[in-house]
């Protein structure tokens, strides 16, 4: 029977064993765009490492172009970036240039699945964190549906980071003045460039219906699709008020709206009439434009109409704890929960008011309770870690500091856990 050769005994004394070529061997590499996963630096350097080269602008030598993923390539007049116009013109010409979304680059290095990327959502309170925008704000884009959530547990919404941060640069661009009619045409560019900008298209519908989006110059303040401008009153020095009486000559005090204040009296006694619902509304409206008294005054003749909701006890206790009025808010969200025990936000919510207030242990217990009814919450996860941190339970911190980063590789919270990890404070 014949003994299997050896392949070393095979091989020529002196071969070297072989290599394979560095992915980018051969490429040169510029962005365009903000990326999501670092900053341009790092990754011309990372391009580099991997045997390429980079270039700050695009020219004949260059073989790849990389879009980043926060916010659409769109200059500061709506127009689509040059160095992808520029991208585009030299492969229209038969240059031998890739153009790449950031997500494609990744997983071409193998630094970021790019499967997992696409497939990795934020909560509010994460994108907060990370895109430096107020929870109220991202709250009120999916109102307006200039957002969507992907998926939603126990109330808690999960979007896709790219949508947001494409909502956000619509938004940016709006407020600074750029026309809408400019920003159809900079998309429909981007469209005949990159796949997938449908949504952003359909957002910017939404941006087109006039809401919210006025901008400033230096006479005043002006609508960005029409140009028109728009009466600027001086504000109130607190929300106008109309007093009303039922048939029990009872006086309900109604906030009004600013834009409310000039109309008729018989317009402003008609929201007496008003819904739970648009109660609800008005009250998130004036919660995000920090008229929180008047706020706080809608949500409590929304619960008139509707005790039993415990999403409106829930927006109540924000607004009550904007007021500074922790224990208000701590009852308002024990009211929340008590209605829905599934409530996810407002057990964080808990957690959050006993921690600030010292109740560690309540606080503890709140969070436990939310990874009970969800144990893949990011938000939960980082309280706990911090507050058991806090309070010297190193080994049990460090295994949320884990978790957490399994949702969360790149925002202010994620930098958090690392520095814990890496510390030794957490081992």
């Amino acid at each position: 029977m014949t003994e299997p050769a050896d392949s070393d005994a095979m091989s020529p004394p002196d071969a070297k064993p072989i290599q394979s070529s560095p992915v980018l061997q051969g490429e040169r590499v510029a962005f365009t765009g903000t990326l999501a996963s670092m900053t341009h630096r790092q990754a011309m350097d990372l391009a580099e490492q991997h045997g390429g080269s980079s270039g700050q602008h695009v020219s004949h030598q260059t073989t790849l172009l990389v879009v980043g993923e926060e916010g659409w390539p769109l200059e500061a007049d709506g127009r689509v970036s040059v160095k992808l116009e520029q991208a585009q013109q030299l492969h229209d010409n038969g240059e031998p240039l890739r153009i790449l979304s950031e997500s494609e680059w990744l997983n071409l290095l193998g630094v970021e699945p790019g499967e997992r990327k696409q497939q990795q959502l934020y909560t509010p309170a994460m994108l907060s964190q990370l895109l430096a925008i107020s929870v109220h704000e991202i709250r009120r884009w999916e109102r307006d549906g200039l957002i969507r959530a992907v998926k939603k547990v126990f109330r808690l919404p999960y979007f896709d980071f790219q949508e947001v941060t494409g909502a956000r640069r619509l938004n940016e661009l709006a407020r600074s003045g750029v026309s809408l009619d400019e920003l159809a045409s900079g998309l429909e560019r981007l469209r005949a460039i990159l796949p997938n900008v449908d949504r952003p298209l359909a957002q910017l519908e939404v941006l087109s219906r006039g809401k919210h989006f006025l901008y400033r110059d230096a006479t005043g303040l002006v609508e960005p699709s029409s140009g028109q401008r728009v009466f600027d009153f001086e504000p109130l020095p607190c929300p106008a008020e109309l007093v009303a009486h039922d048939s029990n000559d009872r006086a309900d005090t109604i906030p009004m709206r600013p834009d409310v204040a000039a109309a008729s009296s018989s317009d402003a006694i008609n929201r007496r009439d008003w819904t739970a619902d648009e109660w609800f509304r008005e009250g998130c409206r004036l919660a995000e434009e920090h008229e929180i008294d008047a706020a706080i005054e809608a949500f409590r003749l929304a619960l008139i109409e509707e005790p039993l909701n415990p999403a409106h006890h829930f927006h109540l206790a924000d607004a009550l704890y904007r007021e500074g009025r922790p224990d208000a808010a701590i009852e308002r969200y024990h009211m929340a929960v008590e209605l829905d025990h599934d409530f996810l936000e407002a057990w964080t919510q808990l957690g959050c008011l006993f921690a600030e207030t010292g109740k560690t242990k309540s606080a503890q217990e709140a969070f436990r309770v939310a990874l009970d009814l969800h144990p893949d919450y990011p938000d939960a996860h980082f309280h706990l870690a911090e507050l058991l941190e806090q309070s010297g339970h190193r080994d049990e911190a460090a295994t949320h500091w884990r978790r957490y980063l399994e949702f969360d590789q790149r925002g202010p919270w994620a930098d958090i856990a690392r520095q814990r990890l890496e510390s030794g404070q957490a081992l």
